[in-house]
């Protein structure tokens, strides 16, 4: 089938985060070349520079690229947005055109080559209404379960549907990957692997991609992580034990072993050893045929990140060790979500540069980001892994068994934590554009603003996989 057009942008960093510096507590622009060649969608290739291009992939031919970028100052502001899902209303802030900016991205002379799909004009406030006597309406009962409700007051902002054309073609080109290409799944997983429902997330988190090959990297690399995760860590014969020689071996088709001639084919032979290797070194080959060098290392870091996590995970599963909360959020640091919203830009089609990408601030919030998506998870796997043998740490079991608190207590506590995590990450990254307001600073922010409501959009529709606890 034709490869679907691309689908709206979309970020909703919302109009909370203006109040910049409140929460106290806690998941000149480079033009982008035009015309460079498609995306490989064929059998992967082996480690290496061949055929990956030396800048970052751009969109079709046919999209300008911009000429200069007006200084920031000529931006307009646009109407704040509304946030949903808060606890309580609160009073209408002052507007932060940082935060605005954000939400809109770059306009003027010169930014349209930063967008890959035609931008909205901000909402019109309707006209106030008048009071009247008569009663208020009744507000709409929440809907059921099955069609994905939310987590009551949990703090989150919606999105629009993924572009279901896309969302098929993704889908049907990752079973086809995972099965046949890598043979990550064996038939009796089907309906697992369909449940996951993989391509409506990378549809959500990057609805910016020029082309179905650009979520195709996000997707792939996604279902590595989670063939890694299930068949080295949980689900489908996971294990602590012995887990740390798994990950290092499974690590090096991520970053490749540079040794002898004499050992070199052993390494090689050993990356089809089993499906997590076969499922790491296909995606990272197409990854880095469509990343930087500076791209893929960051990568790299942010898998060894990941996989230290699951270390410390696995080192309290053996010693039967609850962690203290602090100790628990600082594991959740490393195992979390960090290494999907950092590829944001590779996906979009464009490089954040090394430089900006390595600021302090950039760091902070990628954490951020990473941390409050991560307790979501945390939230809305709740149930899921209480039905799992043994103990599974998740935030409201550790805020249980450490502050002596009653299931529902724990459970409400984390909604907290989450919140607060939010309402960080949407500061430092109002506060940042304002540091520095290169377009692709605030490009990569809405990026990374777009995959953490994504995300929470995929384990709220989720209900294969989710479903919430009677706490309300």
């Amino acid at each position: 089938m034709p490869v679907p057009g691309p689908s709206p942008a979309q970020s909703s960093l919302p109009a909370a985060a203006a109040r910049s510096g409140t929460h106290g507590h806690g998941r000149g622009a480079a033009a982008v070349p035009a015309g460079k060649p498609a995306l490989p969608t064929g059998p992967a290739l082996p480690f290496g520079p061949a055929a990956r291009p030396l800048h970052p992939v751009s969109p079709s031919s046919s999209v300008p690229a911009p000429a200069s970028v007006p200084a920031p100052d000529a931006v307009p502001v646009a109407a704040p947005v509304p946030a949903e899902g808060a606890v309580a209303a609160a009073p209408s802030p002052v507007p932060n055109p940082a935060l605005e900016r954000i939400i809109r991205g770059p306009s003027g002379v010169g930014t349209a080559g930063l967008f890959f799909t035609p931008r909205q004009a901000p909402p019109v406030a309707p006209p106030a209404v008048p009071p009247t006597a008569s009663p208020a309406p009744e507000l709409p009962a929440p809907p059921p379960a099955a069609e994905g409700r939310p987590i009551p007051g949990l703090y989150h902002h919606p999105v629009p549907e993924p572009d279901p054309a896309r969302v098929a073609e993704v889908s049907r080109r990752i079973k086809r990957w995972a099965v046949d290409e890598v043979e990550a799944y064996p038939p009796e997983w089907e309906d697992q692997f369909d449940g996951f429902s993989v391509g409506r997330y990378m549809v959500a988190c990057h609805p910016d991609a020029p082309t179905v090959d650009h979520l195709m990297i996000a997707t792939r690399l996604m279902v590595a992580e989670n063939v890694v995760d299930d068949c080295y860590c949980e689900d489908h014969g996971g294990s602590p034990v012995g887990l740390g020689g798994r990950l290092l071996l499974a690590h090096t088709a991520l970053d490749p072993v540079h040794t002898t001639a004499e050992y070199q084919p052993a390494w090689a032979q050993s990356l089809l050893a089993d499906a997590p290797r076969r499922s790491y070194r296909s995606a990272m080959e197409y990854f880095t045929r469509a990343a930087t060098p500076a791209q893929a290392d960051r990568y790299r870091h942010d898998m060894a990140r990941l996989h230290m996590g699951y270390l410390a995970e696995a080192a309290w599963a053996e010693t039967k060790y609850v962690p203290e909360v602090s100790e628990y959020l600082a594991m959740r640091q490393f195992n979390n979500f960090r290494p999907c919203p950092t590829i944001t830009d590779t996906v979009g089609g464009y490089e954040l540069p090394a430089d900006l990408h390595a600021l302090p601030a950039m760091q902070r919030v990628i954490a951020l980001a990473g941390n409050a998506t991560t307790i979501s998870n945390d939230l809305y796997s709740y149930t899921k892994e209480l039905e799992s043998p043994g103990l599974h740490l998740n935030l409201p079991v550790v805020i249980a068994a450490r502050e002596g608190l009653s299931d529902k207590e724990a459970y409400l506590k984390a909604v907290e934590v989450h919140n607060d995590l939010m309402h960080a990450f949407e500061a430092a990254a109002a506060e940042l554009a304002v540091a520095c307001p290169d377009p692709r600073v605030v490009r990569f922010l809405r990026g990374v603003a777009v995959w953490v409501d994504g995300n929470h959009y995929w384990h709220r529709t989720n209900t294969y996989r989710y479903s919430l606890p009677d706490f309300w």
